[in-house]
């Protein structure tokens, strides 16, 4: 199963990419959407449901599970010499409330699809493999995102993981009790030799290219700032123009000057309004509240950082204007990222071996790795998806793809958990 070396896999080594597949369309059925993606969103029953079918197959495939406090799974296969510190294959199976059928999920199933090629093959690795299933990575049910990962990396703490609330006001820890997902062991405890996290790149750059692996180098770093803005409700009829106090136009004044600073600061920079809300969303009352969530991402740390500068000196200005009150929190937030340049170059080389066409690639997008790289080695390894859409049920990526990721993994996890004779 090696070349003359004993270390390197064989080329002609490869999963199952049928059963991959057929994993991922048996998973879709669980949550499903309304437009034929997935809401299988952190902490459901659905999340519940999807939780233990991906236990079965696990433990169908001779693993055995730790769950840590979090409620992230992790799935072991053991290796020849079990107290050597194990390769982490992990993402996420929960979604957003309209995602699509491969975000998140396709890195867990292919970790699973790893396990059971390696079993068919009857290889033996040195090092234990553990596939993870990092509790709400999405963050779209209980804010910030990479919630799990960031109190396994110690980025959060426990309390206030628990503490957090969803729009209607339910507790994190509650829910997760309450599905009976809470396990016992210490978040972070668990030592990692090398984690990867195989993904689809949920932008449209390995298409437009024709690549068919993106071996992420980098990650953005993102600022997520929570603005309210505080008016007064008003009859939108009787009114005056020049007496309104109206927060939904603050909040379209500072939508705008959010494009306007992410398009000052190009290249590489990117900001949006992804999450707004007003009150009371009646359609002839002024709203006099708006709430909503600004995105800025970069994997420059100065432009990172200049963006969020500057709309805290400029928002309080259209407020100001408009005779608005006006709050601006951070409610996530995480420095650019470099992955392990080892780690890197066993998915590089990888895909050369396989013969599968590759470049680099920044990850636009946050991902569980990102938290992770802060206390082991990590890497992402992406396929393209179809004209880049994603966190939108209409997310597709083709059979060939999701196959050409997933044996790259394979190659580049025995490379690092090392393959014995």
């Amino acid at each position: 199963m090696t070349d003359a070396s004993g270390l390197v896999p064989a080329a002609n080594m490869k999963v199952d990419g049928e059963r991959l597949w057929d994993s991922l369309m048996q998973m879709a059925r669980v949550g499903p959407g309304v437009a034929g993606g997935n809401n299988r969103q952190t902490l459901t029953d659905a999340d519940a449901e999807g939780r233990a079918l991906f236990r079965r197959w696990c433990e169908d495939a001779g693993m055995t599970m730790g769950v840590d406090r979090m409620g992230s799974m992790f799935m072991r296969h053991e290796g020849a010499e079990p107290d050597l510190d194990p390769v982490y294959i992990g993402s996420h199976l929960d979604t957003q409330p309209t995602g699509g059928k491969f975000d998140g999920v396709l890195g867990v199933l292919s970790g699973l699809e790893v396990i059971r090629s390696i079993r068919d093959m009857g290889i033996t690795t040195r090092r234990p493999i553990v596939v993870a299933n990092w509790t709400n990575e999405e963050g779209t049910r209980f804010a910030p995102a990479m919630l799990a990962s960031g109190v396994f990396a110690g980025v959060l703490t426990e309390d206030y993981a628990n503490s957090r609330t969803d729009a209607d006001g339910r507790r994190f820890g509650d829910e997760l009790d309450r599905i009976g997902w809470r396990g016992d062991e210490q978040p972070g405890a668990r030592r990692i030799h090398a984690m990867f996290e195989y993904h689809i790149e949920q932008g449209p750059i390995l298409e437009a290219e024709g690549k068919q692996i993106g071996v992420v180098t980098h990650g953005q770093g993102l600022w997520w700032l929570q603005v309210t803005l505080t008016g007064k409700e008003a009859h939108t009829g009787s009114t005056p123009m020049h007496m309104r106090v109206n927060a939904g136009l603050g909040m379209a004044r500072i939508i705008e000057a959010v494009h306007r600073i992410a398009m000052d600061h190009q290249p590489d920079a990117v900001g949006a309004v992804g999450q707004a809300n007003v009150w009371p969303n009646s359609r002839n009352v002024i709203p006099g509240r708006a709430v909503f969530t600004v995105d800025f991402r970069s994997p420059d740390l100065s432009k990172l950082n200049a963006m969020r500068a500057r709309l805290e000196e400029e928002a309080p200005r259209i407020a100001a204007e408009l005779g608005l009150g006006i709050k601006i929190e951070p409610v996530g937030h995480f420095d650019p990222v470099t992955f392990d340049p080892g780690l890197v170059e066993k998915v590089r080389n990888a895909a050369e071996r396989l013969g599968y066409s590759q470049m680099n690639i920044v990850s636009g997008a946050g991902h569980d790795a990102c938290w992770i790289n802060r206390v082991a080695p990590t890497v992402m390894i992406m396929c393209p998806c179809v004209d880049g859409l994603s966190h939108n049920e209409a997310e597709e990526i083709s059979p060939e793809w999701a196959e050409a990721g997933a044996d790259v993994l394979l190659h580049a996890v025995l490379d690092a958990a090392e393959v014995v004779d």
